[in-house]
């Protein structure tokens, strides 16, 4: 059970209001001031509550749009959808999350860009599939389990560039984008799950990556 402490509640109260400042303030000391007079709070216990460095306030704020995600899609907003609706909505609805900060989120992707912040900006990268597909209710655990990752991180990535660039009204083109990768990934399950078929026979990579995810002790 999720039992935060007193100063990981103040840390989590204050991540999306910091990305929604580092639009001004950029990812800094002065983002979490403002975000803590922003919510009324005493700007030391914010400063002690959030991390200095860039990437690790970056990181805060991403975890807490994992919450708000996770938070959002209740088992009723999730019944009836199929799943590649439910993988639209989780995509959409991460972008509506992010809006107010959408500036921000921009800077963010230049920062974890940097070499000394990559291996953090790869734990993002697989973090944030696995999170949205544990959401969509996905239990893999074979080979499947890290192909729907790779391919739902081809897709964030790149639907995330079209948004942060979109000035059509209502981002029409990022949902119109959107559409299309999810339409392409589609047909490629199909013709996965058709490769899978016809070569139970052959080496297992499910077999071999499953051994990789747990190891024998």
């Amino acid at each position: 059970m999720d039992d935060p402490s007193p100063l990981e509640q103040l840390r989590r109260r204050l991540a999306l209001a910091v990305g929604e400042n580092a639009v001004f303030d950029g990812w800094s000391q002065a983002a979490v001031d403002s975000a803590a007079r922003q919510l009324g709070i005493d700007p030391l216990q914010a400063r002690l509550a959030v991390p200095k460095g860039q990437a690790a306030m970056i990181d805060l704020y991403i975890q807490e749009v994992d919450r708000a995600l996770d938070a959002w899609f209740t088992p009723e907003r999730l019944a009836g959808l199929k799943i590649r609706d439910r993988i639209r909505a989780l995509i959409w609805r991460r972008l509506e999350i992010m809006a107010p900060a959408r500036e921000a989120v921009r800077r963010a992707l230049a920062i974890l860009a940097m070499p000394q912040n990559l291996p953090l900006a790869l734990r993002i990268g697989w973090r944030t599939p696995d999170v949205m597909w544990r959401i969509a209710g996905d239990t893999s655990t074979d080979f499947n389990h890290y192909t729907k990752r790779m391919t739902l991180g081809a897709v964030y990535g790149s639907t995330l560039l079209v948004w942060l660039d979109d000035q059509s009204e209502g981002l029409v083109d990022t949902a119109a984008f959107l559409d299309r990768r999810i339409d392409n990934v589609m047909s490629f399950e199909k013709w996965k799950a058709g490769w899978r078929g016809s070569s139970e026979r052959h080496l297992s990579p499910a077999r071999f990556l499953g051994r990789l995810r747990y190891p024998p002790r």
